[in-house]
């Protein structure tokens, strides 16, 4: 889905109170807290963290499920161990209303990612 906010605080105002904002703000906490140097935006419709000259990740929620886009997950080692159980492809991991986030590896996925990042390496598509 598209929202039509310019900032994360509006972005969050047009969520509905569902299970999509519970799951997309789990996820907002895993980047938050393990990267506080990254600014949250709003990019192509949706979250997005980084700095001015590049993002590292965009967070949106869709009809039926969250989004976390990632650039290239190949790239970041031993993803497919952290990705267990979630539903992902190339650059993109799709959170569905099942995923127990704490019982996941997702936030060693965004840890991993974010290690990569700071240590100068590619993780774009």
């Amino acid at each position: 889905m598209q929202y039509e906010a310019k900032t994360p605080k509006e972005y969050f105002e047009l969520l509905d109170d569902d299970w999509r904002k519970e799951k997309l703000l789990i996820v907002r906490e895993f980047i938050l807290e393990n990267a506080p140097e990254l600014e949250e935006g709003v990019q192509y419709k949706m979250l997005c963290y980084g700095s001015e000259t590049s993002k590292l990740f965009h967070l949106n929620a869709q009809k039926s499920y969250v989004s976390l886009y990632v650039g290239n997950i190949e790239k970041i080692e031993n993803a497919n161990k952290f990705l267990i159980g979630l539903d992902y492809g190339k650059g993109c991991i799709r959170i569905k209303k099942s995923v127990d986030l704490h019982d996941s590896g997702l936030e060693d996925f965004v840890k991993k990612t974010i290690f990569t990042w700071r240590a100068g390496d590619d993780t774009s598509c």
